[in-house]
């Protein structure tokens, strides 16, 4: 189930210094950063891959749906970290401008490791 998490942050007068090691429970494999935004991104879920997503400046809201249960989290704060698990299928959408989300993954890109279709509800 996605979570978020927080990572170790130092501030003190020279600025702040966040520091993501043996948080992750997973190695990384791939590292990517999406920005320039104009429309939603994502759309899909993962077979294989676990991802850690951190949006580093501005803000953006990822809509989970994990086995038909849907949740938002709003991604705001370079100390916050979502992360997904494998078959949780995700949307990043109304980014702000100068957003940047960085997404750290478990492995490396493979187009058969991808789920388009969205889940359905239980109900």
């Amino acid at each position: 189930m996605a979570q978020l998490i927080h990572i170790q942050t130092i501030t003190d007068s020279r600025g702040s210094l966040s520091v993501i090691e043996k948080i992750l429970p997973f190695e990384i494999k791939r590292v990517f950063y999406i920005y320039n935004v104009s429309s939603n991104r994502g759309g899909h879920a993962h077979h294989k891959t676990k991802l850690a997503m951190i949006c580093l400046g501005g803000s953006c809201k990822i809509l989970i749906n994990s086995y038909g249960e849907k949740s938002t989290f709003t991604l705001q704060n370079p100390n916050e970290c979502l992360l997904l698990e494998p078959h949780e299928w995700h949307l990043m959408q109304d980014f702000s401008p100068n957003a940047t989300l960085l997404v750290l993954a478990s492995e490396t890109y493979d187009p058969n490791d991808y789920i388009y279709e969205e889940p359905h509800s239980n109900d």
